[in-house]
């Protein structure tokens, strides 16, 4: 914990001192008694019962005035708070690979499967966007909080040839940043803002944003799942880039095993080998996080450890209310008492 006035913390010193005042008015007023009558009365009355809850609501003012007074320094803790991110794009990789078996029932089919419970978890008031990508990358639905449309589009999912992993990723880009003209054919052809072989009459390139802070952007974030290599399309590492310039967080799901397994279909064979190195590049990048799921079963935990990241984070959150309402809340309970137990207060 760390406090932004903690010149402040010098008034706790009072507490030692109100402390003792309150023992030395107790034991005056204990020896004022002696000249009652009768001390078997007085004995009586002074039992261990009657004693703690005498002190108790002394006790709880004290405790009131401590939380009181460590507001008064506006205190800073690191505290679980509902995240702002308002949009989600889930890229996910429908080349012809994930038809492999090793995840059962199939790599796409449980790739679906958790994205379905992903959003099933996720709050409603969440915008999430599909995009699908192979050989090219298409936008599978535009960002939504309509959850029917985003599993429709879920089970429209085709396999198709190629991984372009980088076209994935800057398509998720350009839904989330509709007006900031994002251009794949441009990233083709040169680095962003920059394209090669333009003719002399055609319109400029729209020029980059000045770049920000890599994880910075808190209202949304790219879930890229893939299962293999990228073999044509934008560099993952320079699309990644472009997230980062940006501040959005790509997240990063490795699906199937590290070796790779041959996948025969209609007279062709491949080998699918997991780019891990690559995918913990693109995290690293944008200050996000790679997982890695070998099972239908890895694959939804990983999708509800993101659920959970997504929605919620610790931050460093000044608490000073909290305190205050603590300090109330105190004030109020020894009050309450000393009414209850001595018709009076405190």
């Amino acid at each position: 914990m760390s406090f932004l006035w903690p010149t402040f913390l010098f008034l706790l010193l009072t507490l030692p001192l109100l402390t003792g005042l309150y023992v030395w008015l107790w034991r005056r007023k204990r020896q004022q008694v002696v000249t009652y009558a009768s001390l078997s009365l007085i004995k009586q009355a002074m039992t261990p019962r009657r004693n703690w809850r005498r002190h108790l609501p002394a006790a709880l003012l004290l405790l009131a005035l401590a939380a009181l007074l460590l507001a008064a320094a506006r205190p800073m803790a690191r505290i679980a708070l509902p995240t702002q991110q308002e949009t989600i794009m889930l890229a996910i990789d429908v080349s012809g690979s994930m038809r492999a078996t090793d995840v059962q029932p199939s790599r796409l089919e449980a790739a679906q499967a958790a994205a379905r419970a992903f959003l099933a978890e996720l709050p409603r008031h969440v915008k999430v966007g599909i995009v699908a990508f192979a050989g090219s990358a298409q936008i599978a639905q535009l960002p939504t909080t309509n959850r029917e449309d985003l599993n429709a589009a879920i089970d429209r999912f085709q396999l198709q040839r190629g991984t372009a992993t980088g076209n994935g990723i800057v398509l998720s880009l350009a839904a989330l940043f509709p007006d900031s003209g994002i251009d794949l054919g441009q990233l083709a052809h040169g680095r962003y803002g920059q394209p090669r072989g333009m003719s002399l009459d055609a319109s400029p390139a729209i020029p980059p944003p000045a770049p920000v802070a890599p994880g910075s952007y808190g209202s949304a974030a790219v879930i890229l799942l893939t299962d293999g290599q990228r073999t044509t399309g934008v560099d993952p590492l320079e699309a990644a880039k472009l997230a980062a310039d940006r501040g959005v967080r790509v997240y990063t799901v490795g699906v199937g095993t590290v070796e790779g397994v041959t996948i025969g279909f209609e007279g062709w064979s491949m080998h699918a080998r997991l780019d891990e190195e690559s995918l913990k590049g693109i995290a690293k990048l944008t200050h996000g996080e790679y997982f890695h799921a070998a099972s239908a079963e890895a694959l939804t935990q990983v999708y509800e450890n993101l659920s959970s990241r997504l929605t919620v984070e610790k931050k460093e959150t000044e608490i000073t209310a909290l305190l205050a309402l603590l300090g109330a809340l105190l004030v109020m309970a020894s009050a309450t008492l000393s009414m209850l137990w001595f018709h009076r207060v405190a």
